[in-house]
């Protein structure tokens, strides 16, 4: 047998985890790990862009940002239910191509992860762009470097840590959703059975070890998260609107 197999089983054993809470580990990883990835590419222009000016635009696109830090995430996922279904726009859209809607699926749950985790990325990357101003890219713009250069060799190291912030919150907030991931989702194992929805399924049925056990995973992670934005940009906060 493979030596990493082995490794696995021993962890397992070792946690007294099920066959059914790995599936819902790894589902929840690979959620947290998309969702951070597609919100690393979509938070960086948007944050770049809210930080070159000020205008009524940029302040709506900023409220429509930060929209999840108080929205109730039921709501979200109603409307996002409704939409990815498949009588909404676009679930029915995609019914109408012959292809299947995305209302209790990966994708739907990771559609819905992207949108309420969208604050948890912009909101860091725009004050590590807000605390760079703009001059030290104006002079490297001065000396010839083209907007990838400059964005490579001056923004990415100069803005580290507000890009760590970023992935680690993002990642973090990500594996602990539950209202979103409920409402688009459902509980549908192998599919989007992810962690915050099996602890939910353990504590209805009474299983209080193993909810427990899967908990205090989560609460270790919290703390490793607070710890890691602290150390690496102090004088971060979640603005709300």
């Amino acid at each position: 047998m493979d030596v990493g197999v082995l490794m696995l089983e021993y962890l397992r054993q070792s946690l007294s985890l099920s066959a059914e809470d790995w599936t819902a580990i790894w589902l929840t990883l690979r959620l947290c790990l998309y969702t951070t990835l597609i919100l690393m590419v979509i938070a960086t222009p948007i944050a770049w862009w809210l930080t070159s000016g000020c205008s009524a635009s940029r302040t709506a696109v900023q409220a429509v940002v930060a929209l999840p830090l108080v929205l109730p995430p039921t709501v979200l996922g109603f409307y996002l239910l409704i939409t990815l279904g498949p009588r909404g726009f676009i679930g029915g859209t995609l019914e109408n191509m012959g292809l299947h809607h995305l209302a209790f699926t990966f994708e739907g749950i990771l559609i819905g992860s992207v949108l309420y985790s969208m604050p948890f990325a912009v909101q860091p990357l725009q004050q590590a762009f807000t605390n760079l101003g703009r001059r030290p890219i104006e002079e490297a713009a001065s000396l010839g470097a083209g907007p990838i250069d400059c964005f490579f060799s001056v923004i990415l190291p100069m803005t580290k840590s507000g890009f760590i912030v970023a992935l680690t919150l993002t990642f973090a907030h990500t594996m602990g959703e539950f209202g979103v991931v409920l409402m688009v989702g459902g509980n549908i194992p192998g599919v989007t059975h992810v962690l915050s929805t099996t602890i939910y399924g353990y504590t209805e049925g009474m299983q209080y070890a193993a909810a427990g056990r899967l908990s205090l995973m989560l609460l270790i992670l919290a703390f490793i998260v607070l710890f890691v934005v602290y150390r690496f940009n102090r004088g971060f906060e979640m603005v709300k609107p």
